[in-house]
């Protein structure tokens, strides 16, 4: 007979199954009446007991010693909470229990300035409008022409002549917002930032006053609209470093928890999904503690508690009687599993097959703790008493070692698994505005670089607008300029007729919002490179001026070109895979667990959609026509 169908010693099988661990399938036994009666089919009639008992003991089952429920556990539990938390490499924080730690970790300064004019027009006259309230609501709405007309807090109109306003004229919407603010409105970003600057700082530094007295009042008015503000948006103080990293283009940030007269130090190297839980930090064994910084007062516990475990019930589970009708909303028979849907196969032989074997201990545990189960003592039915230990004990790289929930530890040694709990204080939902910046790194095999592109730019007013619009938009601005300053007289080099059929290109160009990282070595390195930010110049036909250079216009690629000098800025070049990736930032909103609502502004980053190409090319021949112009801007 074949082996296949009679197996000769089921035992030895079934003893060799515990060393090669696999995903097994399942089979479930139900009645399925082929008639309009079920009075037969509930009747669960069986033709040959005897068979079922065979199958029972080819199984294995007569030998299990799990058979009784436990009526009584017995736990000892020992919690930390976490009392440090490093963004990056800056300086070490006592840990924030009043917000979220999405907010801690991914607030980002928001832009104000940038590109030499000023950004965020809506947030400065929203400021603006709630410091005249407070006057008018404290009796000195005399004040308010003052404030208007004050040089500092003044909304300027954009020349439409000049060159360094053309980033404003160039958008039609952004002028009209700024030509109807101008006098009528106030800055109200300007008066808190030069609050921030100077304890010495007054609001009515500039301003007449009528009478000294109202002095004191105002400065009581400036504190509420600090606090005012501080409060509507969550970000980093000024001077403060926080937790993005340019370079990698990801957060990076660290905690730490006394544990037994040491410290817990927890990494997280690459968070940039936007989601952030225990599986984005890792246990760090290099690290005894946090440099620098006292933290937060340690709270360790130790604590025995009893209970009666109590059965886990979820919807859809199946009935441990036969007599007892299943709720139909959770149809497991319905499910159609792939041969690579692990996860679902998983779930349903839970559901299925060992779902009345989970029992529930609970325990609860304050948010930014550690939780440690010391030990675990089970007394069953039976009067049995069993020492439960947790199922992801042993070394933390034997890769048969089954766990949920528990962190990894850095490195490749062969260290103890970490088994503890950790409870992050995080939301479970995060409302996302529309991004109002989007960068797309793209890798370019024909021009053998990396180009960066701005598929969403900022505008001044606070509104985004794609960026090969708004580099059309504001090229042809330049242009305008350029044909008004010849008619006041600007000379210009007069450009000959072209004579010949063809003519000589130094350079095809390519769209303003694609701003090139180009390939260079590392210092002292003559093998690594990594990818730095470089300019395309900005050639506009008849402009006796040197052509400028394009510099990007989003905040996250003009990192250090707002620093006085102007510092340059690198990116890894192991970030920027074949596929590219889309990097955006937007305003995230939540509400806390006091009820507290935190806005912020934070960066999230996504697989990209491939490579790409510029159409960059140099030294090219091409037909003489009269396009001269439309062809230097690549178009």
């Amino acid at each position: 007979m074949n082996d296949f169908i009679a197996i000769k010693n089921i035992q030895e099988v079934i003893d060799r199954k515990v060393l090669l661990p696999t995903v097994v399938l399942w089979n479930r036994l139900e009645g399925r009446p082929r008639t309009k009666n079920f009075i037969r089919a509930l009747r669960a009639e069986v033709r040959d007991p005897l068979w079922m008992l065979c199958k029972q003991w080819q199984t294995g089952e007569f030998k299990g010693d799990d058979a009784g429920s436990p009526i009584f556990a017995k736990v000892h539990m020992a919690t930390t909470e976490l009392t440090q938390y490093q963004p990056g490499d800056a300086a070490v924080q006592d840990f924030d229990r009043s917000a979220p730690l999405e907010a801690i970790v991914e607030q980002r300064p928001l832009p104000y300035n940038g590109q030499q004019h000023i950004l965020s027009l809506d947030i400065r006259l929203l400021m603006g409008r709630q410091w005249l309230k407070y006057l008018q609501a404290a009796g000195l709405s005399a004040l308010k022409p003052q404030y208007l007309q004050h040089s500092s807090y003044r909304i300027a109109e954009p020349d439409p002549a000049s060159r360094s306003d053309a980033f404003l004229t160039a958008h039609p919407a952004v002028w009209q917002s700024f030509s109807a603010m101008a006098g009528r409105a106030m800055d109200g970003a300007n008066l808190y930032f030069y609050l921030k600057a100077d304890s010495q700082h007054h609001a009515y530094d500039g301003i007449t006053l009528a009478d000294d007295g109202d002095k004191t009042t105002i400065d009581g008015l400036a504190g509420k609209f600090v606090q005012w503000y501080e409060q509507l948006f969550y970000q980093p103080d000024q001077g403060q470093n926080d937790a993005w990293l340019p370079q990698q283009l990801e957060y990076q940030f660290a905690v730490s928890a006394p544990q037994l007269g040491a410290k817990k130090v927890m990494t997280a190297e690459e968070y940039y999904q936007g989601r952030l839980d225990w599986y984005n930090l890792d246990i760090d064994p290099a690290r005894e503690s946090l440099d620098g910084g006292n933290g937060s007062p340690p709270v360790e516990g130790k604590s025995t508690l009893s209970f009666f475990p109590t059965a886990i019930q979820f919807e859809g589970m199946p009935n441990t009687r036969w007599w007892t009708f299943e709720e139909g909303k959770t149809n497991f028979g319905d499910i159609k599993p792939d041969t690579t849907d692990i996860n679902k196969l998983l779930l349903m032989e839970f559901g299925l097959v060992y779902a009345n074997d989970w029992f529930l201990v609970p325990f609860q545990l304050p948010v930014g703790s550690i939780a440690d189960v010391q030990g675990l003592a089970v007394t069953n039915v039976f009067g049995e008493r069993i020492w439960v230990t947790a199922s992801g004990s042993g070394s933390d790289e034997n890769w048969q070692r089954w766990a949920m929930y528990n962190l990894s530890v850095k490195g490749s040694d062969n260290v103890r698994a970490d088994t503890s709990l950790l409870l992050l204080p995080t939301v479970p939902k995060i409302q996302e505005g529309k991004p109002f910046e989007e960068l797309w790194f793209v890798r370019d095999e024909v021009a053998n670089m990396v180009w960066s592109i701005e598929k969403n730019i900022p505008l001044a007013t606070g509104r985004s607008k794609p960026g090969n619009e708004a580099g059309r938009e504001f090229f042809s601005r330049l242009e305008s300029i350029l044909d008004g300053e010849i008619d006041g007289g600007l000379v210009v080099p007069e450009i000959p007729e072209a004579s010949a059929a063809i003519r000589y290109q130094l350079m095809q160009g390519v769209p303003e919002n694609w701003i090139p990282m180009i390939p260079v070595h590392r210092d002292n390195n003559n093998r690594e490179i990594q990818l730095q930010r470089a300019s395309m110049p900005r050639i506009i036909l008849g402009d006796p001026n040197p052509p400028e250079k394009i510099k990007p216009r989003t905040v996250l690629l003009r990192q250090g070109l707002d620093q006085q000098p102007p510092q340059p800025y690198f990116l890894h070049e192991e970030e920027v895979p074949r596929a590219g990736i889309q990097v955006t930032q937007a305003y995230q909103r939540t509400r806390w667990n006091n009820g507290q609502v935190f806005c912020w502004l934070g960066v999230k980053k996504q697989t990209g959609r491939g490579e790409g190409s510029s159409g960059l090319a140099f030294d090219r021949v091409k037909p003489s026509n009269q396009r001269l112009r439309r062809a230097l801007r690549g178009q």
